[in-house]
């Protein structure tokens, strides 16, 4: 008995975001990352733990939120993932091409 083919989520890379509770840019990156197949994405809060807003300034060198990782590959913020996105890049990538 098949159980259907296996979803498409299980072969993505992992995502990891630093984020804000009230941020309508990381709301809006993690809608189209949803959109895209992404079913968990590691949120880190940098608003409850200032330890990880100096970490995520040490990894990317920026202040503001959200700053998306797909598996080590730093994407950027939500207007750097639209346009991964538009230029279609964001699928492979989530894909591990």
């Amino acid at each position: 008995m098949s159980l259907g083919p296996t979803p498409v989520t299980s072969n993505m890379k992992p995502v990891r975001m630093y984020t804000t509770e009230i941020c309508p840019f990381c709301i809006r990156a993690k809608a189209l990352l949803r959109q895209r197949g992404v079913a968990q994405i590691d949120e880190v809060r940098v608003d409850l733990d200032p330890q990880q807003r100096t970490r995520m300034m040490e990894l990317t060198g920026r202040r503001t939120v959200p700053q998306i990782f797909i598996g080590e590959t730093h994407v950027g913020g939500c207007d750097d993932l639209m346009a991964l996105d538009q230029r279609g890049g964001l699928a492979p990538m989530l894909a591990g091409a």
